[in-house]
């Protein structure tokens, strides 16, 4: 199948009625909106909470800034311009603030303001601080979509990553292989680039991101396929989305199709508290409720699963909600309190761990390490937010 082309004008999309569009096109002066010929055709237009349309195409609740931008405090793990590093071992470099789809729902949302840039085209600062930082053993690859670079910006990254005797791992978070999984599957060259440094001692991984059953077209298997045979890991996750994902016949559909593809199921999350994002809310009960139901349908395979929140101090895993109670664990933790075992009051509508009385006592507020870096959550609204955010000094604690 050839490369699909992509659209970015939502008056385009003739199966949108007019008067919609028009409504639309504020949503799209605000925010970015890309889609492609490919990922247009699995939408059935005749129904209107289509999961696959609601991914992509933008909804009036994003104007509904109810939230905040940066949910998870990004803004005070740089280490470096465009590097991020929370955990110990494990550094973030945000390469890339395009991607293939803009999906809705995303929690860096704040990158697709059209008055926001954050990510960095010169990534050398980044590698610098991981090659200065050894206890650094695996990067993630993110932005955006690192996927949706030139095949030549890749090899570049990661033949700098192979040199750092201390990266075992190198990480890629893509929408890509079931976006548009030609991008894969066609490219000889990226195929080659995973061959060469995706070795037995020095996995490649691909953090894909498949919300729904209905995404693992033959296309996609074609892709999974290429990338398996090139020598890179693939596990998938995604958030747990009120009318996308939440129905655990679709979750289960979904593990099983994610399994018998060779692809790993990693993460179920919990949908960050971003402005614009309330209509994909569910509360921690519901999803809690949803993924157990959708394990009890599915293997062992799929059942490796871990539901999860990307916290500001860390990974938090829902064990369980029972009577008033929400059980919880650090699974990863800003403050190496791995394995912290958590009993908290549980509200009927309580979404995010924040709003869990008594969360407090777990965890402090960070400090940020990049000095002179405009809060995502004060971020004006008017074009001088861009320029603000290009002024990076840096200042580790």
């Amino acid at each position: 199948m050839a490369q699909p082309k992509y659209i970015m004008d939502i008056d385009k999309i003739k199966e949108i009625p007019e008067e919609e569009r028009a409504k639309l096109k504020k949503i799209t002066d605000k925010f970015v909106f890309r889609v492609n010929e490919y990922y247009l055709s699995l939408i059935n237009w005749e129904d209107p909470n289509d999961p696959i349309k609601n991914l992509v195409i933008p909804n009036e609740g994003e104007l509904e800034e109810y939230g905040r931008w940066d949910a998870s405090d990004e803004d005070t793990n740089y280490a470096a311009p465009g590097c991020q590093h929370k955990y110990k071992t494990t550094a973030l470099l945000i390469c890339s603030e395009v991607c293939g789809a803009y999906c809705r729902y995303c929690f860096r949302k704040r990158l697709f303001r059209n008055d926001v840039k954050e990510a960095m085209s010169d990534v050398d600062p980044g590698i610098e601080y991981i090659r200065n930082t050894p206890e650094i053993n695996n990067v993630l690859l993110t932005g955006g979509d690192p996927l949706i670079l030139a095949t030549k910006k890749l090899r570049y990254i990661i033949e700098k990553l192979r040199e750092i005797p201390h990266v075992k791992i190198i990480r890629i978070g893509s929408k890509l292989p079931v976006f548009n999984p030609m991008r894969i599957y066609e490219d000889e060259e990226l195929l080659q680039l995973i061959s060469e440094y995706s070795t037995p001692d020095n996995r490649i991984y691909i953090m894909a991101h498949v919300n729904h059953p209905r995404e693992i077209t033959a296309e996609a298997k074609k892709g999974f396929d290429a990338l398996h045979k090139a020598g890179a890991i693939v596990v998938n996750q995604t958030p747990v989305l009120k009318g996308i994902n939440d129905n655990p016949d679709d979750l289960a559909e979904l593990l099983d199709k994610l399994s018998w593809a060779g692809v790993t199921p990693y993460y179920f999350f919990i949908n960050r508290p971003v402005a614009g994002n309330n209509d994909f809310v569910l509360t921690l009960k519901e999803a809690y409720d949803a993924v157990e139901a959708a394990k009890a349908k599915t293997s062992g395979l799929g059942k490796r699963i871990r539901l999860s929140m990307s916290h500001t101090s860390g990974k938090i895993e829902i064990l369980g909600i029972e009577d008033g109670k929400a059980y919880l664990k650090y699974h990863q933790s800003r403050d190496e309190e791995y394995g912290k075992f958590m009993v908290l009051d549980y509200p009927e509508n309580a979404a995010w761990f924040d709003d869990l009385p008594g969360n407090e006592q777990y965890w402090t507020k960070p400090k940020k390490k990049v000095e002179e870096v405009v809060s995502v959550n004060e971020m004006p609204d008017m074009p001088q937010g861009r320029k603000a955010l290009k002024k990076k000094k840096v200042t580790t604690q």
